[in-house]
């Protein structure tokens, strides 16, 4: 299969009209099954909790001092807030151990796993029936994530030219969620270029034998991008529907809206975050990763209401 692609128009012929585009953002990807869950997209916002098992997060929040912690106090630091962001009404949980902060460290493969697998067994011995997101560039961790209880590959480097991440994905027969970004914030048409360069990405994943239903999409927030272009991700959401696939969005606490609120520090970002949380909905969002879960629930349980035209 390839991704869906917009209606043939005859030579000359205008671009859609904006009852087109908004028959496009409306469209509904059939459901996926992440580990014990089936989503039904286009029934609700998804909210994706992240657990930082990192000593460097830009947000502040990593629960890893350590690389040795993650064998003891980390380890039940994570299970305590994964508990807590489900009852707050997480619908998956998104576990990392290498920050992607600008400047960060590169972390070496054993070291991350090192990090994230000690964690996402326990999280998933707790909360079987909560699916669990590793996220990692590293096929080899990815792998070894998966074995050890998560059903979802979250790869910010996942429009680059390398299939190893969509080949090990399409091996062990999970869902991964392919997130634009590059090297340097360079574009001469940022919209055309996002949606082209999500477009290949698809395709590389689907050559490399993942199913088009187990890919998910991700315009990559504050990754190869300025300021400016992240806030032009946020006005395309709606385009990225005519890729087919269903829309995960984190811009929980990043830079650019502590630029646009006048430099505040990312632990006064909530409201911004909450803001493009209702946006993201507004504009066909499928899944918003954030930090603060019950305020972004709540945030989502009202913009659905509004935009999907029923009270969840």
């Amino acid at each position: 299969m390839t991704p869906a692609e917009p209606a043939a128009r005859a030579p000359g012929a205008a671009e859609p009209g904006a009852a087109e585009f908004r028959a496009a953002a409306r469209s509904t990807p059939p459901p996926t099954r992440i580990g014990p869950r089936v989503f039904e997209w286009g029934t609700r916002t998804f909210v994706m909790g992240i657990v930082n098992m990192t000593p460097d997060s830009f947000s502040g929040d990593g629960l890893l001092a350590t690389v040795a912690d993650a064998r003891g106090a980390a380890v039940e630091a994570a299970v305590i807030q994964a508990r807590r962001m489900v009852e707050e009404g997480a619908d998956i949980l998104d576990v990392g151990g290498e920050s992607t902060r600008p400047g960060h460290d590169t972390v070496p493969a054993d070291e991350e796993a090192t990090r994230v697998l000690p964690v996402i067994a326990a999280i998933h011995a707790a909360l079987p029936d909560v699916p669990i997101s590793v996220d990692s560039a590293k096929p080899s961790v990815a792998d070894a994530a998966i074995g050890a209880g998560a059903s979802l590959i979250n790869d910010v480097w996942g429009t680059s030219t390398d299939d190893a991440m969509a080949r090990v994905a399409a091996a062990l027969g999970v869902p991964m969620v392919v997130m634009h970004n590059r090297v340097e914030p360079l574009y001469e048409d940022f919209a055309a270029e996002l949606i082209a360069d999500l477009r290949a990405a698809l395709d590389r994943a689907v050559a490399a034998g993942m199913p088009l239903e187990n890919l998910i999409v991700d315009p990559g927030f504050g990754f190869g991008k300025a300021a400016e272009h992240n806030l032009a991700a946020m006005r395309e959401l709606p385009a990225l529907r005519r890729l087919g696939r269903p829309v995960l969005l984190g811009t929980s606490r990043k830079s650019t809206l502590g630029r646009v609120l006048g430099g505040l520090p990312v632990e006064e970002r909530l409201e911004a975050t909450l803001a493009t949380t209702a946006l993201a909905i507004a504009g066909g969002v499928d899944i918003v990763r954030v930090h603060d879960v019950r305020a972004n629930v709540r945030a989502a349980l009202v913009a659905d209401a509004i935009c999907r035209g029923e009270d969840r």
